[in-house]
């Protein structure tokens, strides 16, 4: 009996493995009368592109798509992406009797045409290893025939290898990438990625308005596509990128195109490399396991060629309120109005305008100073309003416009045809604010004329203030004058300065902790170095972080002199009946009496060291029952013994807490009340070195209210000279 069973199973099991060998080998062709729906995909032959249904995520909408198999489900075509689908609606992608293929659907018998052939054509749909979606006519014997429809002719927002970008002047079809909407719609958005053919490049248009370029096609690469992280040390040529490209004229055809030319070292496992130049909603070209090709998201018209990553950005006309200095940044929080209450914004609900038209429209309006996209756009306008920024992640985020701080250099457009930028040789080099010369980085600063400052006193001290040399103190290579105009040449800091990055959500990630003490260390010294070793005792007098600019190695230099005073050795304190600086930072002698001293300094080390500690700004604090500065905030923490709150969340990984904790308390040391109950600088370095050193318990801080000292602060106001101080004229922007 046992042989009988054997016999009666085996004709079965055969049947089910042909059924099953016939389901594999049909896997990636859908043919005329099959039906592909949401549970169901097309594989191509080596596995590897998928196609089916996709729903992006947060919507309820369906659509065709192609994807790498082996890759995140991100889309590299879609077939529908003007005419989403209800995912509830039970999509079916057929080739009907009629010769079409079509997208049908549960609602009131609608559907999506994708291609219609003549009537009576016998068709099948394949999808091929390229990841190119194909209709063929079958023959008679059952293979496939003439391409009649492939969705290459059809690119959406990714260019795919083998895949042309350009045009074909026979048929009149242009291959070109269109951007999504946003994140999560397909529909075309504000972006295309063209070819040139008559120049050899790439184009990245914004509503038709050129952003980027690719710069031309020289033999086997382009000018400006290279690896941003690797572009000063690696040429810029399709080895180092992996591509090979190829500029096609042939049969009316002009077109751009590129192949992968070996798997490279990086490639995990020498595994199948996943490939596609994806345009996303920004604007932005980047490939699937590569760093980013081209970032037009940070072009905005003005001159940005040679800087690392704007390479490629494009000109065009720019309003006349807005200048070199400014972008958008994304920041949580909210505006208030300076005078108090609520900043309300302005909504534009047209949903047909992108993240990019928000951005445009701000920009060009000279009153906009922050936008955000939604169901259309939302502003904020007016100048006086006041950004408030918060930690707390589940904020509102938008783009506000940041300002680099007036006076830190000028660019190749305000400078190129200046006198003193001639003299100093100076040529475009597009940092924020740097010029170039002779082969040196230069940062290039402007006096304000309303200084009242004499050129027999701006060049004796200059040439003093020339002469300091440390570490941590920006290097002064000299000074230009032309008539009523005063330049300062100084080195150029590659990372801008600590503010950039202590109050940014995106960059503040970059200062971990060790990176934070050794500013704060850094920024002891020079302060050391001015007060005690130099030939003359300096005190700067506007210590902030705007005023600590950062090398290539992270490395603090104190920069600004403008407020600075040079005392002599034996000389303690000054008086003044105006007060210069920067409020939040003022000793409350100072901004009380006018009395200045090194303590001053002192005072605003210990809020600069809350600052690096905390990622928070010291006027940060509006809340109407809490601390009213930072300085507040932490000794309102340390009396409950809960110091550590105050530490910037993103530390949490790296920071070592004694040490973060020693910092909090010779902050609060810096920022006593009385001047002379503060420790020298001399004694913070000593402090901070040595972490056997007792320190003693804190007193009370002072605690300034805004109204207490507004009436006796005038920035940029140079006050006379008393008999023990000389003067530096505050530097600021025309």
């Amino acid at each position: 009996m046992q042989p009988h069973k054997a016999s009666s199973v085996t004709p079965l099991l055969l049947i089910f493995l042909h059924c099953l060998a016939a389901q594999v080998s049909s896997l990636d062709t859908l043919k005329q009368g099959d039906q592909l729906n949401s549970s169901s995909q097309l594989v191509s032959a080596n596995r590897v592109f998928t196609l089916g249904f996709y729903t992006p995520q947060d919507t309820n909408n369906s659509y065709l798509a192609a994807w790498y198999t082996d890759g995140s489900y991100t889309p590299v075509w879609i077939g529908n992406r003007e005419k989403p689908i209800p995912r509830n609606t039970n999509p079916i992608l057929t080739i009907d009797n009629t010769g079409k293929l079509i997208i049908t659907h549960g609602r009131g018998g609608e559907s999506v045409e994708i291609y219609a052939s003549e009537s009576g054509r016998n068709l099948s749909a394949t999808l091929l290893n390229t990841g190119n979606f194909v209709v063929t006519e079958m023959s008679s014997n059952g293979s496939a025939g003439e391409i009649l429809w492939q969705s290459f002719d059809y690119p959406t927002d990714t260019l795919l290898p083998g895949m042309k970008l350009g045009v074909n002047h026979r048929t009149g079809r242009n291959w070109t990438l269109s951007s999504w909407f946003d994140e999560s719609d397909p529909a075309s958005g504000a972006f295309t990625l063209e070819w040139d053919p008559s120049v050899r490049r790439l184009l990245v248009r914004r509503r038709g308005v050129i952003y980027w370029t690719s710069g031309e096609m020289k033999d086997y690469y382009l000018e400006n596509f290279r690896i941003k992280e690797f572009q000063n040390i690696i040429p810029p040529d399709a080895y180092n990128l992996n591509y090979n490209f190829s500029n096609v004229t042939s049969d009316g055809e002009e077109y751009f195109m590129y192949t992968l030319l070996k798997v490279p070292n990086w490639a995990p496992n020498n595994r199948k490399v996943i490939s596609g130049w994806k345009l996303d909603y920004q604007g932005d070209l980047y490939d699937n396991d590569r760093p980013m090709i081209a970032r037009p998201s940070l072009c905005y018209g003005y001159n940005t060629e040679g800087d690392a990553v704007y390479t490629g950005c494009e000109r065009w006309e720019q309003p006349t309120c807005r200048n070199a200095r400014q972008t958008f940044v994304l920041r949580s929080g909210g505006f208030r109005r300076v005078n108090g209450g609520v900043a309300n914004s302005v909504y534009d609900r047209n949903s047909s305008l992108s993240l990019s038209d928000c951005r445009n429209i701000c920009w060009n309006d000279c009153q906009c100073v922050a936008y955000m996209h939604g169901d259309g756009c939302e502003y904020w306008r007016g100048k006086n309003l006041e950004f408030e920024q918060s930690l707390d992640g589940s904020a509102i985020r938008q783009y506000v416009l940041d300002t680099a701080p007036s006076g830190k250099g000028w660019n190749e457009e305000t400078c190129k045809d200046h006198p003193c930028c001639i003299e100093y040789n100076s040529a475009a080099y597009l940092g924020h604010g740097s010029v170039h010369s002779e082969g040196q980085a230069i940062a290039v600063k402007l006096l304000s004329r309303q200084s009242g400052q004499g050129l027999l006193e701006f060049k004796t001290e200059l040439i003093l203030i020339s002469k300091l040399q440390h570490v941590n103190l920006v290097k002064l290579l000299g000074f230009c004058i032309h008539g009523d105009d005063k330049m300062i040449i100084y080195d150029y800091m590659h990372n801008k300065s600590l503010d950039f990055f202590l109050f940014s959500p995106s960059k503040r990630e970059q200062l971990d902790w060790q990176k934070r003490f050794n500013i704060i260390e850094g920024t002891a010294q020079g302060l050391l170095y001015l007060h005690k070793y130099s030939r003359l005792k300096i005190i700067h007098r506007d210590l902030k972080p705007s005023n600590i600019l950062l090398d290539e190695n992270m490395n603090p230099k104190i920069s600004d002199f403008g407020l600075a005073r040079i005392f002599k050795q034996d000389a303690c304190e000054a008086n003044t009946n105006r007060r210069v600086g920067t409020y939040g930072y003022m000793a409350p002698e100072y901004a009380m009496q006018g009395i200045f001293s090194v303590k001053s300094d002192v005072y605003s080390f210990g809020v600069l060291v809350f600052e690096i500690v905390s990622g928070r700004k010291n006027n940060s604090f509006h809340e109407i029952e809490g601390p009213l500065s930072l300085v507040e905030y932490a000794w309102e923490l340390w009396r409950k013994d809960s110091a550590l709150e105050l530490m910037d969340p993103t530390l949490r990984d790296s920071c070592v807490i004694d040490q973060l904790r020693r910092c909090i308390h010779i902050g609060l040391l810096c920022v006593e009340n009385h001047a002379a109950d503060r420790p020298t600088i001399e004694d913070v370095v000593l402090m901070l070195k040595n972490e056997m050193t007792n320190l003693p318990l804190p007193k009370s801080p002072a605690f300034i209210t805004r109204n207490s000292v507004l009436e006796g602060v005038e920035k940029s106001t140079p006050e006379k000279l008393s008999a023990n101080e000389f003067t530096l004229s505050e530097l600021g922007g025309r």
